[in-house]
């Protein structure tokens, strides 16, 4: 069985991501320093990265105002549900409002229509 993630986490760890990706690529100009060209580059690439962080972060800020807030039936705390099957943030329960789809096995392609 894969270790599945709560989608609103999955993408917030993609967006600090990125922005550990730009400052890796940002350092990497130390290495160039009497190349000006370069160093302009890699500081571009870097700041392009954290940039595109700030989008996803924006983008899922947005996203998470409509995904559904429940109660995990396990755990007891709130946690939300974005598409038809999801995990719980916290003790990784997974979690549906579909009645079609309570009980069968989790896997993530249960959020895509057939």
């Amino acid at each position: 069985m894969k270790p599945y993630k709560n989608k609103i986490n999955r993408i917030r760890s993609f967006a600090l991501g990125l922005i550990f990706f730009g400052f890796i690529i940002m350092y990497g100009a130390i290495f160039f320093r009497e190349n000006a060209i370069l160093v302009t580059i890699f500081m571009t690439l870097g700041l392009l990265s954290i940039i595109g962080s700030t989008a996803v972060y924006g983008w899922i800020g947005l996203l998470s105002t409509r995904a559904v807030q429940v109660v995990c039936p396990k755990c007891g705390k709130h946690t939300k549900i974005l598409g038809r099957v999801d995990m719980c943030m916290y003790c990784k329960e997974p979690l549906t409002l579909d009645p079609n789809l309570e009980g069968q096995e989790f896997d993530q392609s249960l959020n895509r229509k057939k």
